[in-house]
């Protein structure tokens, strides 16, 4: 039988997340996801939309959203953002890269998989 952990192993993927909320708990569990495809070896790019843009705001005694953010400042991940959504918050580009629907685009055509949180 084969070893499911080995499978796992070899198969890096190409894993695109796009969150589309400020809601603490799904902005984590998505950085958790995240984090755990980065430290299984495969490639992460992230967009936010709506508010999403707003996920270095987020302050939760439960869901500590900003610790994962810096995790994935280590590993150098960019955090794109949909720039007109982070206009039309008066959210200004820090972490969160200026960005726009044809990038958002270009990471689902280059992503083996994606997922959308809220």
């Amino acid at each position: 039988m084969p070893d499911i952990n080995q499978y796992i192993q070899e198969k890096r993927v190409r894993l695109g997340i796009i969150v589309n909320t400020d809601n603490p708990e799904t902005a984590w569990n998505a950085l958790r996801l995240g984090s755990a495809a980065l430290g299984g070896g495969h490639k992460v790019s992230v967009f936010l939309l709506g508010g999403g843009v707003e996920i270095e705001k987020i302050r939760d005694e439960k869901f500590d959203v900003t610790e994962l953010l810096k995790k994935f400042a280590r590993k150098e991940v960019s955090l794109l953002g949909c720039s007109t959504c982070m206009r039309l918050r008066h959210q200004e580009a820090g972490v969160i890269l200026k960005s726009n629907l044809g990038d958002l685009v270009k990471m689902i055509a280059d992503s083996d998989k994606v997922v959308t949180f809220g």
